[in-house]
């Protein structure tokens, strides 16, 4: 299993190649690895469509036999031009987001004592266990790298990525070979918590983006237009910018009528029943130009200039230190990977005819729209600055552009018009944005050369919003390194700033996610000056009643 990953290399340095070896094993113990290459089971991907769609599984087995020929394994490609000559989007989605994977777990590090799992690769008879079952992040984190080594499945985990997405842009909390999870309300759980994990999500896929470009240069570029890819419908609501702003800690509500009508929906035609469904009851389809502009839409309507991307859905990125940052966090981690996202869009769409355009559903016209004009009013704080009053100004204009978007779906879903969006109209919304995300990256230039990674918001009244600057951290340096907005000179500066930096250990030769911190002791914390002391009755009282080593 290792070997098949591109875990084996023999060196001069043996420990390297170990931890190449334990690296990659840990990986695939997560995200699973293919179990023969690029052949197929046949009956195992009938098995696979009709626990997802039984409509799509009626007849399919015939057409298989008639179509292929009656074998037991088929090559992935080969199975991929069938879907595509059938014509059925069905059939060309779940062909292309099948992925035959195993030696896959949960959840929980191995090098955890108190995580026990256990990985079953064959069932009681003997036969292969294909399958996987992991959090969002763990799956598409691990999936980057199995993607090097088997990028003729690349597409596949973009598709499985881009579907598994909700409508208002975000991610369920886990995936799996037949669907996707989210967390629900135990009244009798303490730790019981919902929420979306925002974190990396741009950056998850954008990898995934960038590898299928690398081996497969025009394949995403044929995709843009076509009408197979689907949205997930997580029982969600993201409330009002007025709530979110009047409490940044509780944002989402369970919606109970969502999860009864998913659940009817899925007794009814498999997994596939957790997909967002038009006003006929039909899988709602969109074009992967629309898949693509969502989750920026999203990210974007939560931008703070000059902080980065508000952490709004009861979720930290994440680092664990950052947990008590939700809902009053800024990411200039995510800000970073977003201009990175944005560069990406501006290369894959720069060899299109200026004449293209794609079908988008007229309420994504209509967000898109929406934050260009916000973009637009405030173009002049590009050279001004922002001040507290303007940025809480542009912030609120974002913020209610998403909500009335998520609130035209969360009621009636997409109401069925379809809008050409011109090449043109993208690009414009892509470079506009991207002025406002190259200047928050600068305005986070420390005087020390490094870069801010994470920010806090600071309300300091209803029409006002300051900023507060968290320590230094690796990742906001590696985000910016990342983002493609620093110059030659500048990532030289940056990486030699780093490596004196007290991010850095020279014992180790290595970097630390934040710098070793001098504590207080208890004695040092505990003390209360001489001018408190004789402003407090009660101190002055106790001190002449007691002895001066007790109070001092």
């Amino acid at each position: 299993k290792v070997a098949s990953a591109d875990g084996l290399s023999l060196t001069s340095d043996r420990l390297r190649d170990s931890r190449h070896y334990s690296n990659t094993l840990f990986n695939i113990m997560r995200g699973g690895v293919f179990y023969d290459a690029y052949r197929l089971d046949v009956s195992d991907f009938v098995d696979y469509v009709e626990s997802r769609n039984r409509s799509a599984f009626s007849g399919l087995k015939d057409r298989l036999d008639k179509e292929i020929g009656n074998r037991e394994n088929v090559d992935y490609d080969e199975l991929l031009q069938w879907a595509s000559q059938s014509g059925d989007a069905r059939l060309i989605r779940l062909s292309r987001e099948y992925l035959p994977l195993t030696f896959s777990r949960r959840h929980g590090d191995p090098s955890r004592p108190w995580n026990r799992f256990s990985i079953e690769t064959q069932d009681k008879l003997g036969n292969p266990v294909l399958g996987y079952e992991g959090n969002w992040r763990d799956i598409f984190q691990n999936w980057e790298a199995l993607a090097c080594s088997y990028p003729g499945y690349v597409e596949g985990m973009v598709f499985r990525f881009l579907n598994s997405s909700t409508l208002d842009g975000y991610n369920p909390y886990r995936i799996t070979r037949d669907g996707i999870d989210w967390e629900t309300i135990e009244p009798d759980s303490p730790w019981s918590n919902i929420g979306y994990w925002g974190d990396h999500q741009i950056i998850y896929l954008l990898k995934l983006l960038e590898t299928s470009v690398r081996y497969h240069p025009e394949v995403l570029r044929e995709l843009l237009g076509e009408c197979i890819f689907t949205y997930t419908q997580v029982p969600y609501r993201i409330r009002s910018f007025s709530e979110i702003w009047k409490n940044p800690r509780e944002t989402i509500d369970f919606s109970d009528e969502d999860a009864a009508k998913i659940d009817k929906r899925c007794s009814a035609i498999g997994t596939d029943g957790k997909l967002l469904v038009d006003r006929s009851g039909e899988i709602e389809e969109a074009t992967l130009a629309e898949k693509l502009l969502i989750p920026l839409l999203s990210k974007l309507s939560n931008f703070v200039p000059d902080g980065g991307i508000w952490m709004n859905t009861q979720r930290p990125e994440w680092n664990d230190a950052n947990n008590a940052l939700v809902g009053y966090g800024i990411s200039m981690v995510t800000l970073g990977y977003v201009n990175r996202y944005i560069e990406f869009m501006l290369k894959l769409l720069e060899v299109e005819s200026d004449e293209a355009a794609y079908l988008v559903h007229g309420e994504v016209m209509e967000m898109l729209t929406h934050q260009s004009a916000v973009f637009d009013e405030f173009e002049s704080s590009l050279v001004g600055g922002f001040d507290s009053k303007s940025r809480m100004e542009m912030v609120r204009m974002l913020g209610i552009g998403g909500e009335s978007f998520r609130n035209q779906l969360y009621e009636n879903g997409f109401a069925g018009s379809w809008k050409s969006l011109s090449l043109k109209g993208i690009i414009d919304y892509l470079k506009l944005s991207q002025r406002f995300v190259e200047a928050s990256i600068d305005a986070n230039l420390r005087a020390d050369l490094l870069y801010h990674s994470y920010n806090l918001i600071k309300a300091t009244g209803g029409d006002c919003l300051e900023l507060d600057r968290l320590p230094i951290m690796l990742e906001g340096q590696v985000a910016a390194l990342s983002s493609g907005r620093l110059s030659v000179d500048q990532v030289v500066s940056l990486l030699a700033a780093l490596r004196s930096s007290a991010l850095y250990r020279e014992d180790v030769a290595s970097y630390l996610l934040y710098p070793d911190r001098e504590l207080a002791t208890f004695l040092e914390k505990n003390v209360v000056s001489r001018t408190m002391m004789e402003s407090n009755r009660l101190l002055v009282e106790m001190i002449k009643r007691c002895d001066e080593r007790v109070i001092k």
